[in-house]
């Protein structure tokens, strides 16, 4: 072997091909093959799976800024998904550091072969604050994500893929996500040497209408004695109204959520002036907003992350909270019906919103801390308030 030789660069097995043309070298991980998507960057340093699962990545390439991705490897307790027939629907990771062993006595696999087994094509070696000062600069950018292990690419192809993308705005990607079929949901949140529960008695019956929903809210929402009941993102009000509820849980999801409020506003507006309790989060947010006389932007950036201040203007108090979105609601464009309860500390955007005099309400962020902190729970129990208030009075 000549010194050229125990010096050479191992040819690129991994391409990431920006839309404006650019390409970035890397190793390749997980499935082989090119997806194109919307890069964005998360700043969470925990939960790489349940980030990996979550359904409101849809369509979206995720850039890990933590560099030590896949150390503790994965498991099947916290996939997030809960249509596994649809998975969740993201393109593709990018992380820095090439994946080891896993160290954690939960872990089943490797990263590496889990995304494998789930058909998500993985990018590492890659410089990520690089990439995360690019897309603050520039916003997120669309791309073609691609793996071939023996380092041979059609670049003028990938490059043409990634140009001719669309993006996500106008997109509805919550039915792609969405459960197809009603089903009931029992499992309370996971404890500590004892795994998952199983609901008891509920006080309350709800309707959780899934536009991409995690597990861990669903959890949380019969934790909270709530009896739930899952219907498709596409439901009617009658068809929602026909399981009787005492409340109906808006979930997350992706896409543009002007898209997906086409069909969504109408049972909206639908259920509120029946007067049932309604709480929202993320894209079931943006809905409410939506179907409550607002309008929705696609942000420049996004927030991604476990680390997201918010100040609550009705108690005072600041949260840090878990976040996942890529549009947002205007605040400027809600009527004077619409009370702003939060509001992001990084950007002043909108994060929640209450319909006065009504019980009515919701939030841009993801109270249900998987991952992410555990500061908003509150808001289950001000959902489980409403609805004991509003069956009281009736």
């Amino acid at each position: 072997m000549t010194t050229a030789d125990a010096w050479s660069i191992k040819p690129a097995t991994a391409l990431l091909v920006l839309a404006d043309g650019s390409v970035i070298e890397g190793e390749g991980l997980g499935a082989t093959g090119d997806a194109v998507g919307e890069i964005c960057f998360n700043t969470a340093m925990t939960g790489y799976e349940e980030i990996l699962t979550d359904p409101s990545y849809a369509g979206q390439i995720i850039t890990f800024t933590f560099p030590h991705i896949g150390n503790v490897g994965t498991n099947e307790e916290d996939i997030e998904t809960v249509n596994m027939a649809a998975d969740s629907g993201i393109r593709g990771c990018v992380v820095n550091a090439s994946v080891t062993d896993p160290s954690n006595y939960r872990a089943s696999r490797r990263l590496d072969q889990w995304l494998k087994s789930r058909g998500i094509i993985g990018i590492s070696g890659i410089d990520t604050r690089a990439l995360t000062a690019l897309i603050r600069e520039k916003g997120v950018p669309n791309a073609v994500i691609a793996y071939s292990p023996d380092g041979k690419f059609d670049l003028d192809a990938l490059k043409k893929k990634a140009a001719e993308w669309p993006g996500l705005e106008g997109m509805d990607l919550a039915k792609d996500v969405s459960t197809t079929q009603t089903h009931h949901w029992d499992e309370t949140t996971w404890k500590w040497d004892a795994g998952y529960g199983k609901a008891g008695a509920a006080e309350f019956k709800v309707v959780a209408l899934d536009f991409g929903i995690k597990r861990n809210i669903l959890r949380l929402l019969t934790e909270a004695g709530c009896d739930v009941t899952v219907l498709p993102a596409t439901a009617t009000a009658e068809e929602v109204l026909a399981h009787q509820p005492d409340g109906v849980f808006l979930s997350n999801g992706p896409g543009d959520p002007a898209a997906t409020g086409e069909y969504a506003t109408a049972t909206i507006k639908a259920l509120i002036e029946r007067g049932i309790p309604v709480f929202g989060i993320c894209l079931g947010h943006q809905m409410l907003a939506l179907a409550l006389g607002g309008r929705t932007v696609k942000m420049h950036q996004g927030h991604h992350g476990a680390n997201h201040p918010v100040h609550d203007h009705t108690t005072g108090k600041v949260e840090i909270t878990s976040m996942n979105h890529g549009f947002a609601v205007d605040a400027k464009s809600l009527p004077d019906s619409v009370e702003e309860t939060h509001v992001s500390l990084f950007d002043g955007s909108n994060c929640g919103i209450r319909l006065k005099g009504k019980p009515v309400f919701s939030v841009q962020y993801h109270p249900e801390a998987s991952p992410g902190p555990r500061d908003s729970h509150y808001l289950f129990k001000r959902f489980t308030d409403f609805m004991r208030e509003t069956k009281k009075a009736a």
